[in-house]
């Protein structure tokens, strides 16, 4: 289908879309009257005959274009595979074991931020394991989901973009070799991590809400429910979602084990698919080729790999019969149909956007022709990454887009500002990602940590407004600055620092409930 270069008209589908599920705390609706209002915008500007049933037959045509088999694969197979951890009752095992080494609520959080720092390869792989490990053991201390949700989230993209050996360092790495402009790519996506502003805060405030134990915002609404709630009300596994009894025979390793070889072969399979030890000596090291792999095939390798360990520990053993771990394979598949509805939907909003209104168009040209940016070149391009990502739902995307535009850009105007718009543009990239309803990390931390999707969407956006608006001061001082990057830094931390003093008092206290 050709592109409608729509305008600012192309930004309404999401307004509509993100509107709708804020009002009506339904999500699945509200996605849906996005898409088809974004291809009846289409079919009139097409002059389309017959709009109303062109509307209809784009969007779904559409919707199966825009469909990643492997993402819902994965997702499919490691709700099979949580499923059968808590039959074993392995999961159950691991929750009594957790509390009586992890004796507080606090550490219970601490231990979560933990674990979300060490798995920083990818970002779909972070969202959907630490939520699976993790939950059991937030659940016993009522730590609430979106709690969970929000460090799941938090601590993934912001987290990858500044991780050298990551999925999204490569990514990055692809676009900035497009521009020509620099030597080494990898070189300068390491000169843009200490600007990038919004991961570095967004870890640090994770780091201090998780230490104090000090929430604000709808987050605070959350951890009252889930603390005022009966401690024999509050589930210590995943047990509410099996109908088959776990087994009493189950040990810790019973869940430990299959998780470990699911992290397992995703490091082996993303080496491997990346040609590590192909014929092309230039995939050769890791950097390279966790950068030519495609994740989303290879954790579908990975999770299948883990169900086949789950299915040899469990089977020999008779911890669970054959006949009811096929079938809790399958009930632990249609636990995960909802997230991915929710997928398949925002996927289809996006490619509306992208590929039939031209969004990016419409952001790539308001770029192209402003004029006298100067000193603010560095906030205008982190205000434009974040509306791009947060109206397309991928920061993959935007700065696959904006790169380009910036390098050239940043060149012109003051070759100072170069690194910090580049790093301007990944920050703002990861902050649209980071607070979209219709994003891939914000949909599976919400499916990771079985939070309702609409209620994470809400609970985490004031933290990441929060953190955006002390960047906006940072980069607005680099400008400036020509880009010095102690006054800039420092001057996020301070407001940073003085916001959260301020908001000390305001915020939730947890002690008078425990």
């Amino acid at each position: 289908m050709d592109a409608y270069a729509a305008g600012w008209l192309s930004i309404i589908p999401t307004v509509i879309a993100i509107s709708l599920a804020l009002l009506t705390k339904e999500v699945f609706s509200s996605l849906l009257i996005g898409v088809f209002s974004g291809t009846l915008i289409y079919s009139m500007g097409k002059g389309l005959e017959d709009p109303v049933i062109r509307t209809i037959e784009i969007g779904f045509n559409l919707m199966g274009e825009k469909v990643d088999f492997n993402i819902l694969l994965f997702c499919t197979l490691l709700g099979a595979l949580v499923y059968v951890l808590g039959m074993s009752g392995g999961t159950r095992k691991y929750g009594e074991i957790a509390r009586k080494k992890i004796k507080s609520r606090k550490s219970s959080i601490l231990a979560t931020c933990g674990l979300s720092f060490v798995i920083f390869i990818d970002d779909y792989f972070n969202c959907l394991t630490v939520g699976t490990v993790m939950r059991p053991l937030t659940d016993s201390y009522r730590v609430s989901r979106e709690k969970l949700a929000y460090i799941i989230d938090s601590t993934a993209a912001p987290l990858c973009i500044i991780a050298p050996i990551s999925s999204w360092a490569a990514a990055v790495g692809s676009s900035l070799k497009s521009t020509g402009a620099f030597e080494s790519d990898f070189a300068a996506f390491i000169a843009t991590i200490p600007y990038n502003y919004y991961a570095l805060f967004s870890l640090l405030l994770v780091l201090y809400i998780s230490w104090t134990n000090r929430d604000f915002g709808p987050m605070k609404q959350a951890e009252i429910q889930a603390l005022t709630q009966k401690a024999e009300d509050v589930s210590l596994s995943d047990e509410e979602t099996v109908k088959h009894k776990p087994s009493t025979q189950g040990t810790v390793w019973d869940m430990l084990l299959p998780l470990f070889s699911l992290i397992f072969f995703a490091v082996v399979g993303f080496l491997y698919d990346g040609g590590y030890w192909g014929k092309d000596s230039q995939y050769h090291d890791v950097i390279s080729a966790l950068g030519n792999c495609s994740a989303s095939k290879v954790l579908i390798w990975a999770s299948f790999g883990a169900l086949v360990t789950a299915f040899v520990m469990y089977i020999p053993r008779k911890i669970v019969k054959f006949t009811d771990f096929m079938e809790g394979a399958i009930e632990g598949m249609k636990v995960m149909l909802p997230a991915n509805i929710i997928l398949v939907l925002a996927w289809t909003l996006s490619g509306v956007c992208r590929d039939l209104l031209l969004t990016q168009n419409f952001v790539e040209s308001f770029v192209a022709g402003s004029t006298g940016l100067d000193v603010f070149l560095p906030v205008v391009v982190f205000i434009i990454a974040a509306f791009l990502s947060f109206s397309t739902g991928t920061a993959w995307g935007t700065f696959g887009i904006l790169i380009p535009i910036v390098v050239p850009v940043a060149q012109s105007i003051d070759p100072t500002l170069l690194i910090v718009s580049l790093s301007a543009t990944l920050a703002g990239s990861v902050f649209g990602d980071h607070c979209s309803p219709i994003s891939d990390t914000t949909i599976l931390s919400s499916a990771g940590s079985k939070c309702a999707h609409v209620s994470h969407v809400t609970t985490q956006l004031p933290y990441a407004w929060f953190v955006a608006t002390c960047c906006c001061i940072g980069y607005l001082v680099a400008g400036f600055t020509q880009g010095s990057w102690l006054l800039s830094f420092g001057a996020t931390a301070l407001v940073f620092s003085l916001s959260l003093a301020f908001l000390w008092k305001k915020s939730f206290n947890i002690k008078q409930y425990e």
